[in-house]
């Protein structure tokens, strides 16, 4: 078993589409950054990348590139999947915080966990998504950004022949 953490902040600002979890959320501002700046989906990514060993997603995919551009976050996974499954490494279970003033994402929680688990291809119940503030202090607080963190469990694709 491996184990990963992942982190990762972005600035909120007007005319971006804010998207956490591959789901659009209804929001006057989005996240900025290269790709659609999934926060979420780039703190499991790192935790997953970190858990294999095999550094993190800006050294997979850089910002310099012209190619991931307003790419989805959804599509950065897929390919970080596949390095785990390559690597004979399956989702034991991961567990992601998003930090948030504003917008409430409570109602949108179900969705990113399918999002994920379908993209991951696990049960459902093996990810685990939750949102809290930072009660108006930081820059969270002050809604100038949002942060997430992320930690990983992955399991030996052999452990599960073994059962």
């Amino acid at each position: 078993m491996r184990i990963g953490t992942g982190y990762d902040v972005h600035r909120l600002v007007e005319e971006r589409p804010l998207i956490l979890g591959g789901v659009e959320i209804p929001y006057e501002k989005g996240l900025l950054g290269h790709s659609d700046a999934d926060v979420l989906l780039h703190a499991l990514m790192d935790a997953i990348l970190g858990a294999l060993g095999i550094g993190d997603i800006g050294r997979h995919f850089p910002d310099t590139e012209a190619r991931y551009k307003g790419i989805s976050s959804m599509l950065l996974l897929a390919h970080v999947k596949r390095l785990m499954n390559e690597g004979g490494f399956v989702i034991g279970n991961a567990d992601v915080t998003v930090v948030a003033q504003k917008p409430k994402l409570a109602p949108y929680i179900d969705l990113m966990r399918r999002n994920v688990a379908e993209a991951l291809a696990c049960d459902e119940g093996c990810i685990n998504i939750k949102a809290t503030t930072t009660e108006g202090l930081g820059f969270e607080g002050r809604g100038e950004g949002i942060s997430a963190q992320a930690v990983v469990l992955l399991s030996e694709k052999s452990h599960f022949k073994k059962l």
